[in-house]
């Protein structure tokens, strides 16, 4: 990386450094093409380093420029205030995969970043733009990433879709939650994102377990996650298990083939609720009575932005949410079973009451 002093510098002066750098650089690549297309990642570095130190002298910036070590982002800075990140591409076109949106490894006190990018690949080009000005979208590899064209049209990144800059979402303390928005309000039924929220990686974020590998405590807690999380498991529908299945896979990384099992095995069953004797009740609503005060606690120990996104709605607060879950519970199992006498909903409102007291 690349360090310089002196914040003073206007923005035209940088930009005037950067062009002279950018052409100095097509000019020794065109003399020199065997040398520069062996120069990739880090030797790329140096060599923008070496241009750059020369082209800043009589500006300035002379004499400050300094090739510091290690994983940063930017890969140069100067003054203490702008940026430029170097990437290249032995392949011939203007697209790779950029820096991860959390930045968290930033430089302290960059302020104005631009991306210079190699295409090594003969004929060897280079191209300098500001570093938002090329962003088009966010893709996922263990983290998401911004996605790179340095022929991207103006008003086509991917701050103008979302209709945020770039400074308000990199300074903000979720810069991915404004990303997870906008691509879930567009998935379509039966799809969901693969993210890993605000976190950097970990070594078991992308290990997948099959069902049958876990223990019994572990497949009893995603059961009762199931009734939690998904109530429509209670009703008729054909794809009333599709988006508990989708949600294990995706955001817990577990494989089950036999979904239908876990709450369904075992036909059916008789159960007593407040002198009320219920038969035949089909087995998934056995096991839901069963454990309704495990599935409540989990309820209301969930935070209201995790049940909003699972539910993709926008409920404000832990009543209203409380109500939903109570409004979807009900409908689904008056699906599958006519409790007669028996006040189900208010056997239900008065679990959730008491365990949202309980809570808090």
């Amino acid at each position: 990386m690349l360090i310089s002093v002196n914040k003073e510098v206007a923005n035209s002066d940088f930009e005037q450094l950067l062009n002279l750098t950018t052409d100095t650089l097509q000019e020794t690549s065109t003399k020199e093409t065997n040398r520069y297309l062996k120069l990739l990642g880090n030797k790329l570095e140096d060599e923008v380093y070496d241009v750059m130190c020369s082209c800043s002298v009589n500006t300035p910036f002379e004499g400050t420029i300094e090739l510091i070590s290690g994983q940063k982002f930017p890969d140069i800075i100067a003054n203490n205030f702008y940026g430029v990140e170097v990437k290249s591409t032995k392949q011939n076109l203007w697209k790779t995969t950029g820096n991860s949106v959390l930045e968290s490894t930033r430089v302290e006190d960059i302020q104005r970043i631009y991306m210079l990018f190699g295409k090594i690949f003969d004929p060897i080009e280079f191209k300098c733009r500001p570093y938002e000005d090329c962003l088009y979208d966010v893709i996922v590899t263990h983290s998401p990433r911004y996605a790179i064209d340095m022929n991207l049209s103006i008003g086509k990144t991917i701050f103008d879709k979302i209709d945020l800059e770039y400074d308000t979402i990199r300074q903000s303390p979720n810069p991915i939650k404004p990303f997870k928005e906008y691509y879930r309000n567009k998935l379509s039924e039966g799809q969901e994102l693969w993210w890993l929220d605000n976190e950097e990686y970990k070594p078991d974020s992308i290990i997948f377990k099959i069902w049958n590998s876990l223990n019994k405590k572990e497949k009893d807690k995603f059961t009762i996650l199931g009734y939690a999380y998904f109530p429509e498991i209670l009703g008729k529908q054909q794809t009333k298990f599709d988006k508990f299945t989708l949600w294990l896979s995706v955001k817990q990384r577990i494989i089950c083939p036999n979904v239908r099992d876990l709450f369904t095995a075992g036909g059916r069953g008789n159960i007593t609720i407040e002198n009320s004797k219920l038969s035949a009740l089909p087995k998934a609503l056995v096991k839901f009575i069963n454990n309704i005060d495990l599935i409540v606690n989990e309820f209301v120990s969930t935070d209201i932005e995790k049940l909003n996104e699972i539910w993709r709605t926008d409920i404000k607060t832990r009543n209203e949410i409380n109500e939903e879950w109570i409004r979807k519970t009900i409908k689904a199992s008056a699906m599958i079973y006519n409790f007669g006498t028996l006040n189900f909903e208010k056997w239900i409102e008065d679990k959730i009451n008491n365990a949202t007291k309980a809570h808090k």
